[in-house]
Formats: structure tokens, C-alpha cells, sequence
């Protein structure tokens, strides 16, 4: 029977070529199998701002009853993609959505697209690094992503503490019952050490940790991987330490951890510079008493002569910080190293690079690490 035409009464979608016979003219709609009953609409693109995107009618396998929408892509400022909708299974009307796959160690499932986030229940165990300011701190970054990938069930998170208040908070967090380790950065490092039961030779050669670990006996124990984390990442850069004539400027934290794996590393000289003169005295005496007469104190970085210059210092953190030292003293294929990680160009390396010199960048103190966390703390896969 053809349809009976009828004026309209509201504005029509867009009229599709009509067959012989037919009546008035039917919205567009996608090509339809035979066998089916009646094409659906297109819906129209959805605007900006809105909830969710509108399907579109796909073709439908025949004998089923209606075509059936597949979720189209989001629109820009709606909440997270949708899962695209799979064919319907043979015999139903409804299409089974494609579960999106989730990050080993979660329990849900994430869409396509969104970064994984590490759940937090119950049983999750905790890791906080502590720092002021914290808004530079990379470990979360890495570690996060590790636990998920190790399917295991903990995160870290960075905590902002005021150097007055360090010992507070570390002693809170000492008794908290599902916290398993702290991370140490700027300028809490040589405090740090101070907080725990025992330290490693590292820590008290240097004076400075980086890492506290709770031990079975509920102890603390205190433990510094900068400097190995630091020499490790120059030698996956090609940058041998070995025999290298180094100025390193910045006693404090990491610089202390850093002059001593570079002294067991084999350089050939070694000077700090710092404006404690007390501080740089005693981390020197210390040095020397393991390493003789390769390790020594100046007022100002021997550039002229070294193959390595080395900013350990905050300076950098800021853009309006100065220059630790000036780069355009260093020789032709001197080695710039800074172990500033946001920004990750600081002003020393691009003024460093501009000059032609080759730069090393404090990421790599931090990936250089990764292998001794884990084993430091016993992340493995459970």
C-alpha cells in the first residue's frame, strides 16, 4: 500500500529520492538491507558544550527489526569518550558495546584515550614524596605508571612541606600504617637523613637522603640513589665520567650525593663550589677521607679546564633564577649537566646549547633511579 501524502506541519529533514509508488518524501536515512523495516534518521552533529554525541543510524543485518546507532566521536568540552557500540549479536536489538582495555592493576576498565589513573581503595599502599615546592617533582610521573604496570597496588603522591615543619609531618607519616616509603627532594635531603633509624654508607658519607623505607621491624631506613642515579644517566648518554676533570656547583642534598658517585666513578678531579662555606668544608673532609686528593674546595668552578660542569643547585627552578655559572667559560665539548627537571630547558642548558656545548638534562638523574627504587623498595610484580 503506498502512504497517503500529508502536508507537513513543522520544517522536514532533507527529502531522499523517491521510489515509484511511494507517497510523500521520507527523511534521509542510511541504505537499509531488505528485509528490514524502516530507515531511521541521521542525527545531526551535536554542538559544542553538550552532554553526549547523537548516533547515527548504521545499516542493519537482515531480519532484524531496526537499524541501530553506533556512539560517534565526542564533541569538544563534553566529560570522557564514549565506547564505540559493536554490531548486535545475531537475534537481538541491542549492539554489545566494546569494553575498552584498562591498565593492569585496575579494576576498571579505561576508555580509549584517557590516561590511566591509578585506583585507590582500601587495600592501597602509600608513598609520598616530600618537597617545597613540589610542583616540579617527577616521581609521581614515573613511579604511578610502574605500580600500574607491575599490577601493583599503591600510589604516590606529592606532599608540600614547609622546612619548618618537616619533622612534624615525617613523624606523622612514620605512623601511618599503610605508608610504606617517603621520597625526599629539595631542600629537605640533609634533614632528612636526620629522620630515620639507620642510613646507608651513602647517606653517612654525604650527609643527604632521598629515600626512606619502613622495615619489617617498623624502623626507618635512610638511603640516597641521586648520585647513582645521576651517574647512571650520564653513561646511558654516552657521557663516561671516568677520568673527566669536573666542577660541580652546589654542596647541598644532591650535590653531596653526586660528588660521591662521581668520585667512585673514577674522575679524575673533582671541585665543589658552594656559598656555605661551612656546609662545602665538611662535605669535602668527608669526601676526602674516602677519596684523597681528588676531591677540593674553590670560591669559584674551574671551567676553563673541565669537562663536565654540574649545576646541583635550586637555581634554574625559576625564570628569573641566575646562571649557577656561566657556560661560555667551558672548552669546546664540554659536558653542561643540570639536575633541574621542570623546566626541563633550563636557562644554564639552552644558553649552553647556544654556545655549541653538549647538554644533560635532570631528567636522567630520575630514570637513572628507577631500577634502584624498586629494589630499594621491593616493587615487583606480586
Amino acid at each position: 500500500m503506498t502512504a497517503t501524502p500529508h502536508p507537513p506541519t513543522t520544517p522536514q529533514p532533507t527529502s531522499a529520492p523517491q521510489p515509484s509508488g511511494t507517497g510523500a518524501p521520507q527523511p534521509t536515512a542510511t541504505s537499509q538491507p531488505s528485509g528490514t523495516g524502516a530507515s531511521q534518521p541521521t542525527a545531526t552533529s551535536q554542538p559544542s558544550g553538550t552532554g553526549a554525541s547523537q548516533p547515527t543510524a548504521t545499516s542493519q543485518p537482515s531480519g532484524t527489526g531496526a537499524s541501530q546507532p553506533t556512539a560517534t566521536s565526542q564533541p569538544s568540552g563534553t566529560g570522557a569518550p564514549q565506547p564505540t557500540a559493536a554490531p548486535p549479536l545475531p537475534g537481538t536489538g541491542t549492539p554489545q558495546p566494546t569494553a575498552a582495555p584498562h591498565p593492569p592493576g585496575t579494576g576498571a576498565a579505561q576508555p580509549s584515550g584517557v590516561p590511566q589513573q591509578t585506583l585507590v581503595s582500601g587495600t592501597t599502599r602509600l608513598y609520598a614524596v616530600l618537597g617545597d615546592p613540589v610542583g616540579q617533582v617527577q616521581s609521581p610521573g614515573l613511579l604511578n605508571p610502574l605500580f600500574a604496570r607491575l599490577g601493583i597496588d599503591a600510589v604516590l603522591v606529592p606532599v608540600h612541606v614547609r622546612a619548618a615543619d618537616l619533622e612534624t609531618v615525617v613523624r606523622g607519616l612514620q605512623r601511618v600504617g599503610n605508608l610504606d616509603g617517603l621520597f625526599v627532594t629539595v631542600p629537605h635531603k640533609t634533614a632528612a637523613a636526620l629522620l630515620a633509624d639507620r642510613r646507608s654508607r651513602t647517606v653517612e658519607i654525604t650527609g643527604s637522603a632521598n629515600a626512606l623505607r619502613r622495615e619489617p621491624d617498623g624502623t626507618w631506613l635512610a638511603e640516597n640513589f641521586d648520585g647513582s642515579g645521576f651517574v647512571a644517566g650520564l653513561v646511558r648518554a654516552g657521557h663516561e665520567p671516568k677520568g673527566a676533570r669536573v666542577a660541580l656547583v652546589g654542596a647541598g642534598g644532591a650535590g653531596s650525593a653526586i660528588a660521591a658517585a662521581l668520585l667512585d666513578a673514577d674522575v679524575d678531579r673533582l671541585t665543589i663550589t658552594d656559598p656555605d662555606t661551612p656546609r662545602l668544608t665538611a662535605l669535602v673532609d668527608r669526601l676526602a677521607a674516602h677519596w684523597p686528593g681528588r676531591v677540593r674546595a674553590a670560591g669559584r668552578p674551574p671551567l676553563a679546564d673541565s669537562d663536565l660542569a654540574v649545576n646541583a643547585t635550586p637555581l634554574g627552578l625559576r625564570p628569573d633564577d641566575p646562571l649557577p655559572f656561566a657556560p661560555q667559560a667551558l672548552p669546546p665539548g664540554a659536558v653542561v649537566a643540570d639536575i633541574i627537571m621542570k623546566p626541563r630547558d633550563t636557562r644554564l642548558l639552552r644558553e649552553a646549547a647556544a654556545h655549541g656545548l653538549p647538554v644533560h638534562h635532570g631528567r636522567h638523574m630520575l630514570t637513572g633511579q628507577i631500577d634502584s627504587y624498586r629494589a630499594f623498595f621491593g616493587l615487583h610484580a606480586p
